[in-house]
Parts: C-alpha cells; sequence; structure tokens
C-alpha cells in the first residue's frame, strides 16, 4: 500500500508541472505579424459548412507574449467558428506564444444566405484591444442553390436507392420530379447521390446553368429519357464537383458521372465545361446507326479519374470538342458503335500515375465471365469511326489506337487530316495495319507526332499557338467557326482551336 500511495504522489507532481506555465512572459505589444492580412474563406452554398481555412499568427520578438484578448468582431453572433491554439470557440483570453514562435487559427463557417442582406459575409478577427489592436478580415462569399437530396425512408431515415430496369441497385439516388426537370442560370443545382431522369422525361438545362455534384453523386438519364444542356459561347454550362476551393480546382474523382444509359435518346450537348469526375460522360446504347445517342458540339471536358468518355456500343456525333485528362483515356470508344468526330482536340497529359491506355482508343470488342467462370469475348459493329482534323496528344508515347479483333462483323474507320502522336519505339505494332499510318487507306494527310504547340498543358489550355504543326492542315467543313468563335472558313487548322500568337 504505501509504494501504491508513493506511485500515486508521483504521478500527481508529473501532471501538476506539466499543466504549469513554466515561463514568463510579457503583454503582447501589437507588433504580432500573421501569415495573411485577409483570409478568404472560397465561395460556399447556403447552410453548407465551408472547408477549414488556416491563419499563422508570429511572435518575431526576442520574448514570449501574451495576447488578452482574441475574438470575433461580431462576437457570439458571427457566423464564424474559430480554433485558437487548440481551442474552439468566438472569444479567447491569455493566448501565450512563445519567443520567436508562432499559433495556428482554424477558422470555419457555415452561412443562411436567407438571413443575409448581402451575400459577401464579412467579419474581423481583433487581437487585443486599444492602441495594441490588429486585425484580419475575414470573407466569404455565399450563394443560394437548389439543392436535390435523394429520398430518405420513413421510419429507417435510410437513404433510398434507385431501381433501375425494375431492378434495385446500391446506386444512392431519385427520379426527379416534374417540376425538377429545367436547371436555370438562376440559382446553381447542388446534386446529392444521384438525380436520374425518369423514361419519356427531358432534362433541360438552359445557358449559364452551374451544376455541382456531391461526392458520388452525378446525373443518369434513364431508358427513352433525353438529357438537353443548351449552353451558349458566352453563357457556358459548367459541371463539376461542389467543393469550390480553390485547391479542388483540378482535384480528379470528386463526382460520378453523367450517365447516358441504354436507351436513351437525342440527348445533346452544347457549350458545355464537364470537369474533376470519375467519368465526364458515360454512354451506353446503340440507338440507330442513324441517328446519334449523343450530339456534342462545344465543349471541354476535362480532369477525370477514369476516362473522359466512355462509349459503349453507342452513337455519337461531335465536333469543337476538347478532351483532358484522364488516369486511362480521352476517349474509349468501345465494343462498337457509330462515331464521327471533327475538329477536336484529344490531349491526356495526366499526372497523378501510370496511364496504361492511349488518349483516344477504339475497338470492337468486350470481354465477360460466366457464371462458371469462363472468360467470353465477343465482337460488335464498328459502323464507323470517322475523325476528322482532329489532335490526339499527350504523355505518352502511343495516343491513338484502334485496336481490332478479328471477326465477321464491320470495321469501318476513316482519319482525316489528324495530328496523331504514336511513337512505337519498341515496334511493337509492325505489321499492326489498324496503325499502319503510311500503307493505309482508311488514314489520309496524317501529320504524325508534329507539334501542337499548346499554350499550357498543366492548365489543361490547349488553345495552339504560332509554331503549331497543325496550323493550315485541316480540311474545310460546316463547322466553320473554332470552340472561341473564331471563323476558320479558310485556311483551318486541326484541332478544335484556330491558332493565336501568345503573349
Amino acid at each position: 500500500m504505501r509504494y501504491f500511495i508513493s506511485f500515486i504522489i508521483c504521478i500527481t507532481i508529473i501532471f501538476i508541472s506539466s499543466c504549469r506555465k513554466d515561463f514568463s512572459s510579457i503583454p503582447n505589444s501589437g507588433k504580432l505579424e500573421f501569415s495573411k492580412d485577409t483570409v478568404f474563406l472560397d465561395t460556399i452554398f447556403t447552410n453548407i459548412g465551408s472547408a477549414t481555412y488556416n491563419l499563422k499568427v508570429y511572435n518575431r520578438s526576442r520574448n514570449a507574449i501574451t495576447i488578452p484578448n482574441i475574438q470575433l468582431e461580431k462576437g457570439a453572433i458571427s457566423n464564424y467558428r474559430l480554433n485558437v491554439d487548440g481551442i474552439s470557440g468566438q472569444e479567447f483570453n491569455d493566448i501565450d506564444i512563445l519567443a520567436k514562435d508562432s499559433i495556428f487559427i482554424f477558422i470555419e463557417t457555415t452561412i443562411d444566405v436567407s438571413k443575409q442582406s448581402n451575400p459577401l459575409y464579412l467579419d474581423k478577427i481583433l487581437f487585443d484591444t486599444g492602441s495594441n489592436q490588429q486585425k484580419v478580415d475575414l470573407v466569404t462569399l455565399v450563394e443560394d442553390a437548389n439543392f436535390i437530396f435523394p429520398a430518405k425512408e420513413s421510419i429507417s431515415m435510410k437513404i433510398d436507392s434507385l431501381s433501375l430496369d425494375g431492378k434495385p441497385t446500391t446506386i444512392k439516388g431519385r427520379f426527379l420530379e416534374d417540376t425538377e426537370l429545367t436547371f436555370t442560370k438562376e440559382k446553381p443545382t447542388i446534386i446529392y447521390g444521384y438525380a436520374a431522369v425518369p423514361s419519356n422525361k427531358t432534362l433541360t438545362i438552359e445557358a449559364g446553368a452551374k451544376i455541382y455534384f456531391h461526392n458520388n453523386s452525378g446525373l443518369i438519364i434513364d431508358n427513352k429519357a433525353t438529357l438537353k444542356v443548351n449552353g451558349t459561347l458566352s453563357e457556358k454550362v459548367i459541371f463539376e464537383g461542389d467543393r469550390l476551393e480553390n485547391s479542388f480546382s483540378q482535384i480528379p474523382g470528386q463526382w460520378g458521372t453523367i450517365w447516358m444509359r441504354a436507351g436513351s435518346k437525342d440527348n445533346e450537348i452544347k457549350h458545355a465545361q464537364i470537369k474533376n469526375g470519375i467519368i465526364g460522360i458515360l454512354i451506353d446504347s446503340i440507338g440507330s446507326n442513324s441517328t446519334p445517342t449523343l450530339r456534342l458540339q462545344n465543349t471541354e471536358i476535362y480532369n477525370h479519374s477514369n476516362f473522359g468518355i466512355l462509349a459503349r456500343e453507342t452513337n455519337i456525333e461531335a465536333h469543337n470538342i476538347v478532351i483532358g485528362s484522364a488516369g486511362q483515356a480521352s476517349l474509349a470508344a468501345t465494343i462498337g458503335g457509330t462515331y464521327s468526330f471533327t475538329h477536336s482536340t484529344f490531349a491526356n497529359y495526366w499526372n497523378n500515375g501510370i496511364r496504361q491506355l492511349p488518349a483516344v482508343l477504339v475497338n470492337n470488342f468486350f470481354v465477360y465471365n460466366t457464371e462458371a467462370g469462363e472468360e467470353i469475348i465477343e465482337t460488335r459493329n464498328l459502323n464507323a469511326a470517322n475523325f476528322t482534323n482532329c489532335i490526339f496528344e499527350g504523355n505518352n508515347n502511343i495516343e491513338f489506337l484502334i485496336d481490332k479483333l478479328e471477326g465477321d462483323g464491320l470495321f469501318n474507320y476513316s482519319v482525316k487530316n489528324c495530328m496523331i502522336k504514336f511513337i512505337d519505339s519498341n515496334n511493337s505494332f509492325d505489321g499492326v495495319t489498324e496503325v499502319d499510318f503510311a500503307n493505309n487507306s482508311n488514314y489520309s494527310s496524317i501529320v504524325l507526332n508534329g507539334s501542337p504547340n499548346f499554350r499550357d498543358t498543366q492548365k489543361s489550355d490547349f488553345i495552339i499557338g504560332a509554331e503549331s504543326d497543325a496550323i493550315n492542315k485541316a480540311i474545310t467543313t460546316p463547322f466553320s467557326i473554332d470552340l472561341l468563335g473564331i471563323d476558320r472558313t479558310t485556311n483551318p487548322d486541326i484541332g478544335a482551336y484556330q491558332h493565336i500568337t501568345f503573349e
């Protein structure tokens, strides 16, 4: 027992001494320094919490100091929340900073825009009082929005999953109501889970609309349903994740995909930007050989963790398209189908890992396993894969590949006046007719391994410059205006853009 009491006394002494302020400090003299004068909390949506931002406070003097008071100017009614040196609150007293040391302040906010007269919400962090007082501004832009949430079961509150083709799935989401089938630019639309367009219904997205997806969210265009995206040159439609902080502006995989299911029809996307998802557009269904399942015009698709477009036995007609980096392929036109791309730029400079596929892959087969585990490979008709005035570029050696599995079906393709990066340094494709650019009549006027002279590949800026080998190498087509609205009736350049002279 004596030893136990001694042990307790020792532990108590250690605890008391560890909690003791074992240094002396002087009062703050108003000479604090800060990592920034203003903390901008990037745009947030009403009633949705912000990310956590930080401010570093420096004591440059040779003495430890005590700041008698740190508080928000608006006090208890402020919509900002602080954490100062590990303590949460809105007002703090007697905060010590050692000599030549610093502390962190973490800042968050949640704001109800309906209770604010100005969408620009402002406050200040005040350090000390009187003549020693210093201030750091806090600024947040808060937007009102239309929210689409999955439904919940009334008793268990479990989030509902979608049923597709009459069968339950694990996809969290719901079908849109008739009153929700038009997205406007008046307010951003924020989607949680998957919002599905019902059969025989059309989702219309007007010019200037912004659609933001939460994690594991997206759009589904169901069998016999239709998507119409009506952006314009001056008012593009934006699809991206709902994290608007600048640090998230180029992070892929923040949301799911726009999935056009088998049987969806007459889909059109004009003047849109689709970025930072897993798959930009996933499109199924052959539809018909004469009527495209998707007409795609003047659209940019950037920075997806898997594919920019993954097309499976479908029909796409596209022009003035830019598809940038993707973890697997910018465009995968698989399992046959019908494809026509004109004046398009496929530029895959993926730098988040090793990419196995080229920027553009076209094939006529698919592989699956039976219940017994037997691997089955089936082919489908490649009715057409026509590429005219297109650029295929990236940071791999092989950026364009037509992969044919021999069979009885159709395999039609035509590649005209295109710039292709294809450096077969190991001669792996010797004797492969589909990539024999010199002796295969399906290719004509090819610029092989030329320089596109893109302005800034790391910023997904694929405008070509005055030194590009694509200049004046295109043939005239009905698409006489480029992605930026520049006339190219005469002397058109290959790709989605006419060249400019860089400053």
